[in-house]
């Protein structure tokens, strides 16, 4: 294990009270916060200096989280998600009006992730579902990859930081269009 479990605790219980924290991903920090929260949401995106309209990613370690959003897909598009889940891509799926517009933005599709990494995923089980989850950096900025650049970042800003190393992976998810196939941002 990679993780403290005690660490997994206090970030699922910070995210349940309406909090903003930082953990771990796949190949950078990720800022998080419960998207059913739009109070967190907005609090994220203004630690980030992201304008709403950009949409943001749903992270869970359970593909069982989007059962909602995925039950319009046909079994072939199913298929080209899970032989990538779970793992760092993401995959950009109609959202027919199933998210609110503070997770979606100006979007008809949202963003979603299946990650691998040890301690988002036992985050999100441990959460309950999936989170909104975006890279730790003000707009503008490099994306951190070591907990002290969050830090320098953020200050005590965050309601929690912590859950290990990121994954090693040398670039954020690569980013899919599940309609159209098209790479939005490719991965490392």
């Amino acid at each position: 294990m990679l993780y403290s479990p005690l660490a997994v605790q206090q970030a699922a219980r910070a995210l349940a009270a309406g909090g903003v924290i930082a953990h771990p991903t796949e190949s950078v920090w990720g800022l998080a916060c419960d998207p059913n929260n739009l109070q967190a949401v907005r609090r994220l995106l203004q630690l980030k200096n992201r304008p709403l309209e950009k949409g943001l990613i749903l992270v869970s370690g359970e593909e069982d989280s989007f059962s909602e959003l995925l039950g319009t897909l046909s079994d072939e598009q199913r298929r080209q998600m899970r032989d990538t889940w779970p793992g760092p891509v993401t995959w950009l799926v109609p959202h027919l009006n199933r998210v609110p517009y503070w997770v979606c933005g100006a979007h008809s599709s949202v963003a979603l992730r299946c990650t691998d990494h040890p301690f988002t995923a036992a985050l999100t089980r441990a959460f309950g579902g999936a989170i909104v989850s975006t890279s730790a950096n003000p707009a503008g900025c490099q994306p951190a990859r070591h907990k002290y650049q969050v830090l320098r970042y953020f200050g005590d800003a965050l309601n929690f930081v912590g859950g290990g190393a990121t994954g090693g992976r040398s670039a954020p998810s690569e980013i899919r269009d599940l309609i159209s196939g098209r790479l939005m941002r490719p991965g490392g």
